[in-house]
């Protein structure tokens, strides 16, 4: 029986089984079974080449963030892109127009953002089917996904929630935080687990739920501490280790083929935006002006503006620092490892001026959380300073010695030339 055929057994089994507190032990263990297999089915897919050496979609990060456009075909998703950025994407009115991955760059705010059009995925990519592995590949290593989704087709086709299930397939959680669950394996000791909350869903025995899981995956010595109240589906997801959170944006698209009854009841749904490209409805024609869809995005990315200023002139209001949360992170020193390393080891403090700051200018260190739009100035140490510093005698030679070998290369160079 291949890993399809058991995964197909495994879900039948789950829909026939009745929820309740006798078969929470039961339903544990097939879901770690299925987390199980369906890992070994991506592992295969990807080793054993999927859909038979076609055109793949490596594409170079660039810019502040990645967003991936991901949605069924003919939903509008090369249209968006074309509006949003510079690049043209083809368009045609027949289904799977784009065959390969076309990025883009979104200028707004300062910041540079790669918005990658994808082909559009039908049900059952996740498993392989059409170019269903290459798409969710891609997903996987942007900094956040927007789904577009035919408005008028929504109702009856459950688009969403066939997207959603196929994306939970491969270990994308969109839009959930990671459970706060602290799980370590170890040589020997055996299984400890404890808990700070009370588990109400995890049955009346947490534990041996927990035990049925950790066997599943041939695990005998690890320590798990739980902090809230947590499912299933969650203690797996935590056991596995390779899920990843992505903050999600639903785009309906092409409002303007429904009622507004219907554009009420989308725009009422979680995490969403109704707009039409073609319209013009919540979407600019012009790539550089403001509009909903790409505030939204701004404000999922998690991205920051921080402008820096240095000592006696005023701050560069031109070219800011745009730092991401979902990145290095919006501290003072993600602000510094994004200039250079170095000026995290000569860092004295930071003087701010902004929404961050309790009062104008605030000293802070380099933990200190920044907010859009701060302003920052960046104080090194002196060179009595550095020279206090455990590590200068170490950071000297290597400075020297990079000077050195330096010098020796471009020697080198002229006695090869002189020879030739």
């Amino acid at each position: 029986m291949g890993v399809l055929e058991k995964i197909k057994e495994i879900e039948d089994e789950m829909a026939r089984t009745q929820k309740n507190k006798a078969t929470n032990y039961h339903l544990g263990t097939l879901k770690a079974k299925l987390a199980k297999l369906r890992s070994e089915l991506l592992i295969e897919q990807s080793g054993g080449g999927g859909g038979g050496g076609g055109e793949g979609f490596d594409v170079a990060r660039l810019g502040d963030a990645r967003v991936a456009l991901i949605g069924f075909p003919s939903v509008g998703k090369s249209t968006l892109l074309s509006t949003l950025t510079e690049t043209k994407s083809e368009a045609a009115a027949y289904e799977f127009t784009t065959l390969t991955c076309v990025p883009g760059t979104l200028y707004y705010k300062g910041s540079r953002i790669q918005v990658l059009d994808l082909p559009g995925i039908i049900e059952g990519a996740a498993r392989g089917k059409g170019r269903g592995k290459e798409v969710i590949a891609v997903a996987r290593s942007a900094d956040a996904i927007l789904i577009v989704l035919d408005a008028g087709k929504e109702g009856l086709n459950r688009h969403r929630e066939i997207l959603e299930e196929e994306l939970e397939t491969v270990g994308l959680r969109l839009n959930k935080r990671p459970p706060d669950v602290t799980f370590n394996k170890k040589a020997t000791g055996g299984i400890k687990f404890s808990s700070t909350v009370p588990l109400t869903m995890l049955g009346p025995d947490p534990e041996k739920v927990a035990m049925n899981i950790l066997r599943e995956y041939r695990i005998s010595n690890a320590d798990i501490l739980v902090r809230e109240d947590i499912s299933v589906d969650q203690l797996v997801d935590v056991v596995v280790g390779n899920r990843l959170y992505k903050p999600c944006l639903y785009f309906y698209n092409k409002i303007d083929t429904i009622t507004i009854e219907e554009v009420d009841q989308l725009a009422r749904m979680p995490h969403s935006v109704v707009g039409s490209v073609q319209a013009w409805f919540n979407i600019s024609p012009d790539h550089r002006e403001d509009d909903l869809l790409k505030s939204s995005l701004w404000e999922y990315l998690g991205l920051t503006r921080i402008y820096t200023k240095r000592k006696g002139q005023q701050p560069d209001l031109e070219e800011p620092v745009v730092l991401s949360r979902l990145r290095k992170g919006t501290t003072v020193k993600s602000l510094c490892l994004s200039v250079s390393s170095q000026m995290v080891r000569d860092f004295n403090f930071a003087l701010v001026w902004g929404k961050s700051a309790k009062h104008s200018p605030q000293r802070c260190g380099l933990n200190h959380p920044l907010q859009d739009e701060d302003v920052v100035q960046i104080v090194t140490k002196t060179n009595s300073q550095q020279k206090q510093d455990k590590n200068y005698q170490k950071i000297v030679q290597n400075y020297a010695d990079k000077y050195h070998k330096k010098k020796f290369e471009a020697k080198k160079q002229k006695q090869t030339k002189l020879r030739g």
